[in-house]
């Protein structure tokens, strides 16, 4: 197979081709990249679990978890968290303990870059995917000040069309490499690792697979349209259903009530039909894949877009402070990317950082 399966961001079109980017850098410090969680709800004031709202800096999720754990003698199953968030940043989110462990919680404050800035009680654990989304407020460092008209031209063109809902490169681990890992797993059917990191690497390679598909759409000026076959999503209530009609539904899509989704292939997902499948086909059959091969996994489907929501410009000596809220499983780096017109995570640092 003569094809590269590492993950290379700048292989994929952007939506903003042709108007310039500020270029410039990212996490030069761990406040320029500075992320709020939006919960799904907040704490009722009563019940059995804990809930305390966590800022760090320089710490991933886990290692917050892990000190729990070790240091204050919480037992893991019990903690409760609504997502993970990147160890080079400044980030702020909610955190569950049960209520008889609050106690230790005082034991925080001998974890460096953590503090408690609000706590409360509720009746359930929090669980992964209890979030509305994130707000992010991030330093884009240049070398010279930046027009910030340059940045609002693509951020209007985002917020009319949508921003690609890419898959960012945290997804892919150290130098894009997890994909052929995956690859290896699904084609031999033999692997090292424990489950977990299986799961994972097929996951990795999926993401891959749905990137491709979501640059074919691209190139083709298929984005913010649908085709005959298609599995689209109401962005209002989430519904599915599978496009018989492009006619009748693309003006649905041009004013962002309904949008395409794209695979993650697996034995539960909705499969697309006629025209759209064929597009699908032509992604799998660039790496000599199949459907079948994807039997392990569970499948779904998801948003060629997003919409971005909340954003704003800020100048600053540095550079200038870009602002905007996400829904949950959307990307700060694909934002990022069409504004700065370049990968904003330098893949040469090989860092690995959470989604």
């Amino acid at each position: 197979m003569d094809v590269d399966l590492r993950f290379d961001f700048d292989r994929y079109p952007y939506l903003t081709e042709g108007l310039p980017g500020l270029e410039g850098r990212i996490r030069v410090e761990n406040a320029d990249f500075q992320v709020t969680e939006v919960p799904a709800y907040l704490p009722s004031g009563e019940g059995e679990h804990f809930y305390f709202f966590l800022e760090k800096q320089g710490l991933t999720t886990r290692a917050v978890f892990e000190f729990l754990r070790d240091e204050l003698r919480i037992n893991e199953a019990a903690i409760g968290v609504a997502g993970l968030k990147d160890k080079h940043a400044l980030t702020r989110q909610w955190f569950s303990v049960p209520l008889r462990a609050a106690e230790r919680l005082d034991g925080l404050e001998n974890l460096p870059g953590v503090r408690v800035l609000e706590t409360s009680v509720h009746g359930n654990k929090l669980r992964v995917g209890h979030l509305k989304g994130n707000r992010f407020r991030i330093l884009v460092r240049t070398d010279a000040p930046p027009d910030p008209q340059t940045a609002r031209t693509v951020l209007e063109r985002l917020e009319r069309h949508g921003v690609p809902n890419y898959y960012g490169p945290q997804r892919f681990g150290i130098g894009g490499q997890n994909p052929l890992r995956g690859y290896e797993l699904v084609t031999t059917g033999k692997g090292r690792g424990n489950p977990w990191l299986k799961r994972f690497l097929i996951g990795s390679l999926q993401s891959l697979l749905f990137n491709d598909w979501l640059g074919e759409r691209l190139r083709q000026g298929l984005f913010d349209r649908v085709i005959q076959g298609d599995v689209a999503k109401k962005h209002d209530t989430g519904g599915e259903f599978v496009v018989q009609d492009p006619e009748a539904e693309n003006p649905r899509a041009q004013r962002f009530e309904i949008s395409a989704t794209g695979p993650l292939y697996g034995k539960k997902y909705r499969e697309a039909e006629a025209e759209a499948r064929a597009l699908e086909d032509r992604v799998l059959s660039r790496y000599a894949l199949s459907r079948e091969q994807f039997a392990a996994r569970k499948g779904d489907r998801r948003w060629i877009r997003f919409p971005l929501q909340e954003w704003a410009l800020e100048p600053a000596p540095e550079g200038v402070w870009v602002s905007f809220f996400l829904p949950k499983g959307a990307y700060a780096t694909t934002v990022l990317r069409e504004v700065m017109k370049r990968n904003p995570e330098n893949a040469e640092e090989g860092e690995e950082l959470e989604e």
